[in-house]
């Protein structure tokens, strides 16, 4: 490949879902992003049972004859034109990339970089993974086949939250297609639409790079995928979900970094406490200690440094060391905590062991004083929408009192936000009502808890 003191654009994806040529209109597709990269190309298509691809060195017209899409033929596809940015210049690092995997058959096209791509790679080798191929998209696949979700959209969702970096991708399963984007929306991909006619009863769903590709096959265009949303077309119909609400992102109208912030104003203001340092917990609870730090005058200091290179499963020592898996993950600075009167915060505290090897390790490094704020309300009931949170048994806070949930963490203090508070910050009742029943047992639907379930007498 040469190089030239110029901009290029990196790569080109394509996805068709409910079209009898399917595999033609990606092909076309493709011919409209073949500026995008002109290395190598390859469509990945479905017939509804099964998944079959084609791939080659060189330009798009050239790669797919008439022939190769015949064999390739499907209602669903997907594409990709490459321009190499990672990766050997090579057969094998063309893209799509279809496995099949604990989640069923996939294949998977992505444009953009993973910034933190080596550093999973490394670890996966560590523990028996064997890549195929030297780029970024492997990573990506691995991820999902490794993800304990047990759907193909939640492990999909759980994969992108790992990786960082710019990227749109889709993706392809024997009966839906995949879009998705990174959550700082750096790379392009719409979504448009090609009406139902004829025989076609319904519409056909399509995302690309650019709009462009849209022009060539007749569809129109409808809107991007937006940054961190993740866009699943299926039997059932179109879905759409946010896989990531990270502090750049936007939810309900509103930066996350911006409520956040104002959760850690108010929690100062509620729980006030003479201090020397506000040091936040690594990473969850960061951003609202900078807004305790900045209400309350405060210095933040980030005496706690999170390593993120651990993994999932690491080997242990032999003689038990106390607290071992914090230590792992956490390390004090101790130049900073010793001899001072620490706050710490985080934005919850679930059974609480966790917090109480925190506590004990900031006390450890010579803190003075360790005080806990957390700027969420006690979580007292599990959530059924989709937040992974223990039986109501397991929380810590359904079963005690703050004064006991302190004496058990060992902090000097702790004190939670209030539900008022919560809702002040984060502006509820404004646009939006915001569900609180994972901190008021109040569920806004009809729900069965199947712990309280009794077994049916049984007549003798």
């Amino acid at each position: 490949m040469t190089t030239s003191d110029k901009f290029h654009d990196e790569c080109g994806v394509v996805a068709i879902y409910s079209h009898p040529e399917a595999e033609t209109l990606a092909y076309l597709g493709l011919h409209a992003l073949q500026h995008r990269g002109q290395e190598s190309a390859g469509i990945v298509s479905s017939d509804g049972m099964s998944l079959h691809m084609h791939k080659a060195m060189g330009l798009v017209a050239d790669i797919f004859t008439e022939k190769k899409l015949s064999r390739i033929r499907g209602t669903l596809a997907i594409g990709h034109t490459r321009y190499s940015t990672t990766g050997d210049s090579a057969l094998l690092n063309a893209q799509p990339i279809m496995v099949q995997s604990n989640k069923g058959m996939i294949a998977l096209a992505h444009n953009g970089n993973l910034t933190n791509a080596g550093e999973i790679r490394a670890r996966m080798e560590a523990q028996g993974s064997i890549f195929q191929t030297s780029s970024d998209t492997e990573v990506i696949v691995h991820l999902i086949a490794q993800s304990r979700e047990h759907t193909l959209p939640e492990a999909m969702a759980d994969a992108l939250r790992r990786v960082e970096g710019a990227f749109s991708l889709v993706m392809i399963s024997p009966d839906r297609v995949f879009a998705a984007r990174d959550p700082r929306g750096f790379r392009p991909l719409a979504m448009g639409r090609i009406p139902a006619q004829g025989d076609r009863l319904h519409d056909t769903i399509v995302f690309a790079s650019e709009t462009c590709a849209f022009d060539l096959i007749g569809a129109v265009y409808e809107r991007e995928v937006k940054p961190g949303e993740l866009v699943i077309v299926g039997p059932e119909g179109t879905s759409s979900r946010f896989y990531f609400s990270r502090p750049d992102s936007r939810v309900f109208g509103r930066p996350v970094q911006e409520s956040r912030e104002q959760l850690g104003r108010q929690l100062a203001i509620e729980a006030p406490v003479e201090a020397d340092l506000v040091v936040p917990v690594p990473d969850s609870g960061v951003t609202a200690a900078m807004g305790f730090a900045a209400e309350s005058g405060i210095p933040l200091r980030f005496g706690l440094i999170r390593n993120h290179y651990v993994g999932r499963t690491f080997i242990e020592p032999q003689q038990s060391v106390r607290d071992f898996g914090v230590k792992l993950k956490l390390n004090p600075v101790r130049s900073l905590l010793e001899g001072k009167r620490v706050v710490l915060i985080d934005d919850s505290i679930v059974r609480g062991t966790t917090s109480r090897k925190i506590v004990r390790m900031v006390r450890s490094a010579g803190a003075k004083e360790v005080h806990m704020r957390i700027s969420c309300p006690p979580t007292i009931s599990p959530c059924y929408y989709g937040v992974d949170t223990p039986r109501k048994k397991e929380l810590i806070a359904a079963n005690n009192t703050v004064e006991q949930i302190r004496q058990y963490i060992g902090a000097d203090s702790l004190s939670y936000l209030s539900i008022e508070g919560l809702k002040k910050a984060c502006r509820d009742g404004e646009k939006t009502s915001y569900c609180t029943a994972c901190y008021t047992g109040k569920y806004p639907t009809n729900l069965v808890d199947v712990e309280e379930i009794q077994p049916a007498a049984v007549e003798e």
